[in-house]
Protein backbone atom coordinates (compact mmCIF):
# COMPACT_ATOMS: atom_id res chain seq x y z
CA UNK A 1 0.00 0.00 0.00
CA UNK A 2 1.32 3.42 -0.54
CA UNK A 3 2.58 4.87 3.16
CA UNK A 4 0.66 7.75 4.11
CA UNK A 5 1.84 10.83 5.81
CA UNK A 6 -0.25 10.79 9.44
CA UNK A 7 -2.24 14.25 8.45
CA UNK A 8 -2.12 16.55 6.05
CA UNK A 9 -4.18 19.91 5.57
CA UNK A 10 -6.50 20.87 2.48
CA UNK A 11 -8.47 23.87 1.92
CA UNK A 12 -12.18 23.44 1.87
CA UNK A 13 -14.74 25.85 0.16
CA UNK A 14 -17.74 26.63 2.46
CA UNK A 15 -18.81 30.18 2.45
CA UNK A 16 -15.15 31.55 1.74
CA UNK A 17 -11.80 29.04 2.63
CA UNK A 18 -11.00 27.01 5.42
CA UNK A 19 -8.26 24.89 6.49
CA UNK A 20 -9.49 21.03 7.33
CA UNK A 21 -6.46 18.87 8.83
CA UNK A 22 -7.11 15.30 7.14
CA UNK A 23 -6.19 12.49 9.47
CA UNK A 24 -4.41 9.27 8.13
CA UNK A 25 -6.08 6.44 10.24
CA UNK A 26 -5.72 2.31 10.78
CA UNK A 27 -8.23 -0.11 11.63
CA UNK A 28 -7.46 -3.40 13.00
CA UNK A 29 -9.34 -6.16 12.54
CA UNK A 30 -11.50 -4.72 9.50
CA UNK A 31 -13.03 -8.22 7.82
CA UNK A 32 -15.17 -8.19 11.00
CA UNK A 33 -18.52 -7.15 11.12
CA UNK A 34 -17.91 -4.31 13.35
CA UNK A 35 -14.29 -3.54 11.08
CA UNK A 36 -16.24 -3.60 8.16
CA UNK A 37 -19.04 -1.30 9.40
CA UNK A 38 -16.11 0.97 10.41
CA UNK A 39 -14.70 1.35 6.97
CA UNK A 40 -17.28 2.51 5.46
CA UNK A 41 -18.75 5.30 7.96
CA UNK A 42 -14.89 5.83 7.49
CA UNK A 43 -14.81 6.35 3.50
CA UNK A 44 -17.37 8.74 4.15
CA UNK A 45 -15.80 10.83 7.05
CA UNK A 46 -14.32 14.01 5.18
CA UNK A 47 -11.29 14.35 7.42
CA UNK A 48 -10.25 10.56 7.61
CA UNK A 49 -8.34 9.10 4.71
CA UNK A 50 -7.77 4.76 5.84
CA UNK A 51 -3.71 4.37 5.46
CA UNK A 52 -4.31 1.05 5.93
CA UNK A 53 -6.77 -1.86 7.44
CA UNK A 54 -5.12 -5.46 8.60
CA UNK A 55 -6.79 -9.06 9.19
CA UNK A 56 -5.66 -12.39 9.87
CA UNK A 57 -7.92 -14.02 8.49
CA UNK A 58 -8.24 -12.16 4.79
CA UNK A 59 -6.67 -10.04 2.50
CA UNK A 60 -9.62 -7.92 1.04
CA UNK A 61 -13.14 -6.39 2.26
CA UNK A 62 -16.54 -6.38 0.92
CA UNK A 63 -15.07 -3.00 -0.90
CA UNK A 64 -12.13 -3.98 -2.18
CA UNK A 65 -9.67 -2.72 0.08
CA UNK A 66 -6.01 -4.18 0.46
CA UNK A 67 -5.24 -5.82 3.76
CA UNK A 68 -2.70 -6.86 5.48
CA UNK A 69 -1.65 -8.98 8.49
CA UNK A 70 -1.48 -7.27 11.34
CA UNK A 71 2.76 -7.34 12.30
CA UNK A 72 2.92 -5.31 8.40
CA UNK A 73 0.80 -2.45 9.84
CA UNK A 74 2.58 0.84 9.66
CA UNK A 75 2.15 2.46 12.56
CA UNK A 76 4.00 5.40 12.03
CA UNK A 77 1.97 6.31 8.96
CA UNK A 78 -0.79 7.36 11.48
CA UNK A 79 -2.48 9.53 13.65
CA UNK A 80 -5.38 7.30 15.46
CA UNK A 81 -6.14 3.79 14.85
CA UNK A 82 -9.22 1.44 15.50
CA UNK A 83 -9.37 -1.74 17.45
CA UNK A 84 -11.13 -4.80 16.47
CA UNK A 85 -9.07 -7.11 18.03
CA UNK A 86 -9.81 -9.71 20.45
CA UNK A 87 -9.35 -8.81 24.11
CA UNK A 88 -6.35 -9.93 24.74
CA UNK A 89 -4.72 -9.28 21.45
CA UNK A 90 -6.05 -5.41 21.54
CA UNK A 91 -4.22 -4.11 24.58
CA UNK A 92 -0.87 -5.41 23.31
CA UNK A 93 -1.43 -3.24 19.82
CA UNK A 94 -2.55 -0.34 22.13
CA UNK A 95 0.17 -0.05 24.43
CA UNK A 96 2.44 0.00 20.95
CA UNK A 97 0.40 2.35 19.58
CA UNK A 98 0.04 4.42 22.19
CA UNK A 99 3.60 4.62 22.81
CA UNK A 100 4.65 5.65 19.49
CA UNK A 101 2.29 8.86 19.88
CA UNK A 102 -0.56 6.89 17.88
CA UNK A 103 -4.21 7.92 19.35
CA UNK A 104 -6.14 4.47 20.06
CA UNK A 105 -10.00 4.17 19.87
CA UNK A 106 -10.28 0.34 21.22
CA UNK A 107 -13.59 -1.32 20.58
CA UNK A 108 -12.29 -4.79 22.53
CA UNK A 109 -12.64 -5.33 25.96
CA UNK A 110 -8.98 -4.61 27.54
CA UNK A 111 -9.39 -1.01 28.20
CA UNK A 112 -12.85 -0.98 29.24
CA UNK A 113 -12.31 -2.42 33.12
CA UNK A 114 -10.39 0.12 35.36
CA UNK A 115 -8.20 -2.38 37.15
CA UNK A 116 -6.27 -5.74 36.19
CA UNK A 117 -7.43 -7.72 39.01
CA UNK A 118 -11.12 -7.09 37.73
CA UNK A 119 -10.07 -7.58 34.22
CA UNK A 120 -8.64 -11.14 35.15
CA UNK A 121 -11.29 -11.90 37.59
CA UNK A 122 -13.66 -11.08 34.64
CA UNK A 123 -11.91 -12.62 31.50
CA UNK A 124 -10.04 -15.15 33.30
CA UNK A 125 -6.25 -13.87 31.79
CA UNK A 126 -3.43 -11.27 32.81
CA UNK A 127 -4.17 -7.96 31.19
CA UNK A 128 -1.88 -7.08 28.18
CA UNK A 129 -1.27 -3.39 29.63
CA UNK A 130 -1.98 -3.09 32.87
CA UNK A 131 0.07 0.09 32.28
CA UNK A 132 -3.07 1.93 30.28
CA UNK A 133 -5.33 1.44 33.41
CA UNK A 134 -7.62 3.01 33.71
CA UNK A 135 -8.65 3.98 30.31
CA UNK A 136 -11.07 7.00 29.78
CA UNK A 137 -14.05 5.31 29.28
CA UNK A 138 -15.64 5.76 25.66
CA UNK A 139 -19.24 6.47 26.24
CA UNK A 140 -19.47 10.51 25.19
CA UNK A 141 -22.91 11.38 26.86
CA UNK A 142 -21.52 10.32 30.24
CA UNK A 143 -17.37 11.00 29.81
CA UNK A 144 -16.82 13.47 27.42
CA UNK A 145 -14.81 15.21 29.09
CA UNK A 146 -12.51 12.64 29.54
CA UNK A 147 -12.74 11.70 25.79
CA UNK A 148 -11.70 15.15 24.49
CA UNK A 149 -8.20 15.12 23.38
CA UNK A 150 -7.35 11.67 25.27
CA UNK A 151 -4.42 9.59 24.15
CA UNK A 152 -6.61 6.12 24.32
CA UNK A 153 -9.82 5.63 24.60
CA UNK A 154 -12.00 2.07 25.41
CA UNK A 155 -14.77 2.04 23.37
CA UNK A 156 -18.07 0.50 24.93
CA UNK A 157 -19.87 -2.42 23.70
CA UNK A 158 -23.67 -2.75 22.66
CA UNK A 159 -25.09 -4.33 25.53
CA UNK A 160 -23.19 -1.79 27.80
CA UNK A 161 -24.21 1.08 25.78
CA UNK A 162 -27.80 0.64 25.79
CA UNK A 163 -28.14 -0.08 29.73
CA UNK A 164 -25.78 2.87 30.62
CA UNK A 165 -27.77 5.29 28.40
CA UNK A 166 -31.16 4.08 30.04
CA UNK A 167 -30.16 4.35 33.51
CA UNK A 168 -27.47 7.34 33.40
CA UNK A 169 -30.15 10.56 34.04
CA UNK A 170 -31.55 8.54 37.10
CA UNK A 171 -28.27 7.22 38.24
CA UNK A 172 -26.71 10.58 38.33
CA UNK A 173 -29.60 12.20 40.23
CA UNK A 174 -29.20 9.37 42.86
CA UNK A 175 -32.79 8.05 42.18
CA UNK A 176 -31.88 4.13 41.98
CA UNK A 177 -33.12 2.66 44.75
CA UNK A 178 -30.84 -0.33 46.06
CA UNK A 179 -33.27 -2.87 45.18
CA UNK A 180 -31.93 -5.15 41.80
CA UNK A 181 -31.77 -3.50 38.56
CA UNK A 182 -33.01 -6.08 36.00
CA UNK A 183 -31.86 -5.48 32.42
CA UNK A 184 -33.04 -7.49 29.54
CA UNK A 185 -31.48 -7.08 26.07
CA UNK A 186 -32.13 -8.28 22.68
CA UNK A 187 -29.65 -8.03 19.77
CA UNK A 188 -29.60 -9.16 16.51
CA UNK A 189 -27.13 -12.39 15.20
CA UNK A 190 -24.25 -10.22 13.91
CA UNK A 191 -23.49 -9.09 17.21
CA UNK A 192 -22.11 -12.62 17.50
CA UNK A 193 -19.56 -11.29 15.28
CA UNK A 194 -18.63 -13.05 11.99
CA UNK A 195 -16.93 -16.65 12.65
CA UNK A 196 -18.87 -19.28 11.62
CA UNK A 197 -20.76 -20.78 14.80
CA UNK A 198 -23.59 -23.25 15.06
CA UNK A 199 -25.26 -21.35 17.26
CA UNK A 200 -25.56 -18.41 14.77
CA UNK A 201 -26.68 -20.27 11.33
CA UNK A 202 -29.54 -19.72 9.74
CA UNK A 203 -32.11 -21.96 11.06
CA UNK A 204 -30.64 -22.58 14.67
CA UNK A 205 -31.55 -18.78 14.84
CA UNK A 206 -34.74 -18.17 12.99
CA UNK A 207 -37.81 -18.12 14.51
CA UNK A 208 -36.42 -18.08 18.07
CA UNK A 209 -35.63 -15.82 20.64
CA UNK A 210 -33.09 -17.22 23.12
CA UNK A 211 -31.45 -16.19 26.52
CA UNK A 212 -27.94 -16.52 27.18
CA UNK A 213 -25.15 -15.75 30.16
CA UNK A 214 -28.59 -14.60 32.67
CA UNK A 215 -28.17 -13.52 35.79
CA UNK A 216 -24.64 -11.96 36.79
CA UNK A 217 -22.31 -14.07 34.39
CA UNK A 218 -22.02 -12.29 31.37
CA UNK A 219 -18.71 -10.55 31.50
CA UNK A 220 -20.45 -6.99 30.98
CA UNK A 221 -21.76 -6.84 34.41
CA UNK A 222 -19.03 -5.99 36.16
CA UNK A 223 -18.48 -3.03 33.06
CA UNK A 224 -21.96 -2.01 33.28
CA UNK A 225 -21.70 -1.39 37.57
CA UNK A 226 -18.47 0.08 37.50
CA UNK A 227 -19.66 2.61 35.10
CA UNK A 228 -23.22 3.00 37.15
CA UNK A 229 -21.30 3.39 40.21
CA UNK A 230 -19.63 6.15 39.39
CA UNK A 231 -22.62 7.84 38.87
CA UNK A 232 -24.53 6.61 41.76
CA UNK A 233 -22.32 4.02 44.47
CA UNK A 234 -25.46 2.82 46.14
CA UNK A 235 -27.52 1.71 43.42
CA UNK A 236 -28.47 -1.58 43.78
CA UNK A 237 -26.88 -4.76 42.09
CA UNK A 238 -27.50 -5.62 38.08
CA UNK A 239 -29.03 -8.82 37.05
CA UNK A 240 -28.49 -9.11 33.14
CA UNK A 241 -30.50 -11.08 30.59
CA UNK A 242 -28.92 -11.05 27.15
CA UNK A 243 -31.06 -12.19 24.07
CA UNK A 244 -30.39 -13.26 20.59
CA UNK A 245 -33.42 -12.84 18.51
CA UNK A 246 -33.25 -13.39 14.42
CA UNK A 247 -32.57 -9.90 13.37
CA UNK A 248 -29.13 -8.98 11.19
CA UNK A 249 -28.71 -6.03 13.40
CA UNK A 250 -30.08 -3.89 16.21
CA UNK A 251 -30.20 -3.94 20.03
CA UNK A 252 -32.95 -3.31 21.71
CA UNK A 253 -32.76 -2.80 25.79
CA UNK A 254 -35.28 -3.33 28.12
CA UNK A 255 -34.10 -1.94 32.03
CA UNK A 256 -36.79 -2.18 35.20
CA UNK A 257 -35.47 0.08 38.05
CA UNK A 258 -36.90 0.65 41.09
CA UNK A 259 -36.51 4.40 42.31
CA UNK A 260 -36.49 5.76 45.38
CA UNK A 261 -39.35 7.84 46.67
CA UNK A 262 -40.21 10.80 45.77
CA UNK A 263 -39.82 10.57 41.74
CA UNK A 264 -43.21 10.54 39.47
CA UNK A 265 -43.18 10.59 35.61
CA UNK A 266 -42.91 14.59 35.14
CA UNK A 267 -39.87 14.79 37.26
CA UNK A 268 -38.29 11.89 35.66
CA UNK A 269 -39.16 12.87 32.23
CA UNK A 270 -37.70 16.02 33.09
CA UNK A 271 -34.12 14.63 33.82
CA UNK A 272 -34.13 12.59 31.19
CA UNK A 273 -34.11 15.62 29.06
CA UNK A 274 -31.61 17.91 30.73
CA UNK A 275 -29.59 14.94 30.13
CA UNK A 276 -30.16 14.20 26.72
CA UNK A 277 -31.91 16.96 24.71
CA UNK A 278 -29.61 18.68 22.85
CA UNK A 279 -27.36 15.41 22.89
CA UNK A 280 -27.03 14.97 18.75
CA UNK A 281 -26.76 11.45 18.92
CA UNK A 282 -30.19 10.49 21.48
CA UNK A 283 -33.34 11.06 20.61
CA UNK A 284 -35.73 11.21 23.40
CA UNK A 285 -39.47 9.61 22.51
CA UNK A 286 -42.69 11.05 23.31
CA UNK A 287 -43.86 10.02 26.57
CA UNK A 288 -45.84 7.15 26.14
CA UNK A 289 -43.57 5.41 23.28
CA UNK A 290 -41.42 2.71 23.85
CA UNK A 291 -38.44 2.24 21.82
CA UNK A 292 -38.16 -0.27 18.99
CA UNK A 293 -35.11 -1.92 17.39
CA UNK A 294 -36.18 -0.77 14.12
CA UNK A 295 -36.11 2.77 15.92
CA UNK A 296 -32.70 2.65 15.66
CA UNK A 297 -30.91 -0.23 13.16
CA UNK A 298 -28.65 1.23 10.84
CA UNK A 299 -28.58 4.30 11.97
CA UNK A 300 -25.96 6.10 14.64
CA UNK A 301 -28.24 7.49 17.29
CA UNK A 302 -29.45 6.02 20.29
CA UNK A 303 -33.12 6.04 20.82
CA UNK A 304 -34.80 5.63 24.40
CA UNK A 305 -38.24 5.60 25.48
CA UNK A 306 -39.37 6.02 29.18
CA UNK A 307 -41.67 4.50 31.09
CA UNK A 308 -44.43 3.37 32.58
CA UNK A 309 -43.71 3.94 36.03
CA UNK A 310 -45.62 1.06 38.13
CA UNK A 311 -45.57 1.93 41.81
CA UNK A 312 -42.38 2.83 41.79
CA UNK A 313 -40.75 0.26 39.14
CA UNK A 314 -39.75 2.52 36.25
CA UNK A 315 -39.27 0.85 32.78
CA UNK A 316 -37.07 2.47 30.30
CA UNK A 317 -36.17 1.48 26.58
CA UNK A 318 -33.42 1.93 24.88
CA UNK A 319 -32.41 0.87 20.97
CA UNK A 320 -28.94 1.26 18.99
CA UNK A 321 -27.49 -0.45 16.12
CA UNK A 322 -25.15 -3.09 17.53
CA UNK A 323 -23.13 -2.37 14.88
CA UNK A 324 -23.18 1.36 14.81
CA UNK A 325 -24.10 2.86 18.47
CA UNK A 326 -23.02 0.04 19.99
CA UNK A 327 -19.31 -0.19 18.56
CA UNK A 328 -18.37 1.23 15.39
CA UNK A 329 -20.53 4.75 14.96
CA UNK A 330 -19.22 5.28 19.13
CA UNK A 331 -15.45 4.65 17.63
CA UNK A 332 -16.02 7.44 15.05
CA UNK A 333 -17.63 9.81 17.64
CA UNK A 334 -14.80 8.94 19.95
CA UNK A 335 -12.02 9.95 17.24
CA UNK A 336 -13.50 13.12 16.79
CA UNK A 337 -13.47 14.02 20.12
CA UNK A 338 -10.18 13.00 20.22
CA UNK A 339 -8.88 14.72 17.20
CA UNK A 340 -10.37 18.08 18.18
CA UNK A 341 -12.68 17.39 15.13
CA UNK A 342 -16.55 18.64 15.54
CA UNK A 343 -18.53 15.29 17.39
CA UNK A 344 -21.12 14.43 14.42
CA UNK A 345 -18.66 14.65 11.07
CA UNK A 346 -19.17 11.74 9.86
CA UNK A 347 -21.98 10.46 11.48
CA UNK A 348 -25.19 12.60 10.81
Amino acid sequence: MTPNTPSKTSNLSHEGRRTTTIHAVGVYGASGYTGQTLLRLLGTHPQVQVAFATSESSRETLDGMELMPLADAPLDTVRAVFLCLPHGVAGKVAAEAAAKGVKVIDLSADLRLDTPELYQQTYKHEHPAPHLLPAPYGLPELNRQAIMGAAYVANPGCHVTSVLLALAPLARLKALSPDPIIADTKTGISGAGRSPKLDSMFVEVYGDVRPYNAGRVHRHVPEIEQELHKLQPDCGPLVFVPHVVPVDVGLLATVYARLKPGWNMARIRAAFLADYEHEPLIDVLPEGKAAQIKHAAHKNNAVVGIGPLVGDTLVITCAIDNLRKGAASQAVQNFNLMMGVPETVGLV
